[in-house]
């Protein structure tokens, strides 16, 4: 049953590589499998932009999404650690180490997570950013599934670098660039049909998925509409859309 779940994901993954496909659904993608998956309580990624600043690209709670961010303004953790090294980054339970990222270590307990692997997104020497599985109880994860989940990176990595095969580096540089611009229409977005529809963040980004998922739009275009006041997208307010499968 694993074992065809795991298949699954890497074939929903491999589909979404088709041109001009939608980084930021990739990754969501990509961090929602890795919990479905690997018995780890909630992902979170991290990806380089243009000036070499990693920044925020998609998490699978809200509390995975404030200790990302956490850790980019304290500039420190493990998924930092991960990027700059290139390599995989762990700790089985914060608390018997916590002078390794004594701040990280406190913001991660508050957001109920004890436990932390960071794997690198790279391809050879290019290294994009970094995957954080983050888990609520101590414990090693095995090392079939580190490698699973480094395989899912692995798979997001070569989709963002190499959508055509003859695309140059300062292109993908370009993609990543509009990727990491959508996320912050994206958030504003969330904020602003969270507070119309009076639902909860988390909520607000399902019905944005949900609706530029139904309808074949790019959830930055979505997310602009939304701010924007777009009539195409009132409905969103009014009423609750399931999320597409």
């Amino acid at each position: 049953m694993w074992e065809r779940r795991t298949a699954e994901a890497f074939v929903q993954l491999a589909d979404t590589l088709v041109a001009g496909f939608d980084v930021i659904d990739l990754l969501h993608t990509l961090t929602e499998r890795c919990v479905e998956l690997l018995d780890v309580d909630a992902a979170g990624i991290l990806l380089v932009d243009q000036r070499g600043a990693l920044q925020l690209v998609a998490a699978s709670t809200e509390q995975a999404r404030l200790l990302e961010l956490f850790q980019l303004q304290d500039e420190e953790g493990p998924c930092l650690d991960c990027y700059h090294s290139g390599t995989q980054v762990a700790c089985a339970d914060l608390a018997t180490e916590p002078q390794r990222w004594p701040r990280f270590t406190a913001a991660a307990h508050d957001r109920g997570f004890a436990a932390v692997h960071a794997l690198p997104m790279r391809l050879r020497e290019q290294v994009l950013g970094a995957m954080n599985l983050f888990s609520a109880s101590p414990g090693v994860l095995p090392e079939g599934t580190v490698a699973v989940a480094q395989a899912l990176a692995d798979v997001a990595t070569i989709g963002i670098l190499q959508e055509r095969s003859h695309r140059e580096s300062v292109l993908v540089t370009e993609q990543l660039q509009v990727a990491l611009n959508s996320r912050v229409l994206i958030e504003q977005a969330k904020g602003v049909l969270a507070e119309r529809a009076q639902i909860s963040v988390a909520e607000a980004f399902t019905q944005l998925r949900g609706f530029a998922r139904n309808r074949n739009r790019r959830l930055s275009e979505v997310a602009a509409a939304v701010i924007d006041g777009a009539t195409d997208v009132a409905e969103l307010v009014a009423r609750r859309e399931p999320p597409a499968r």
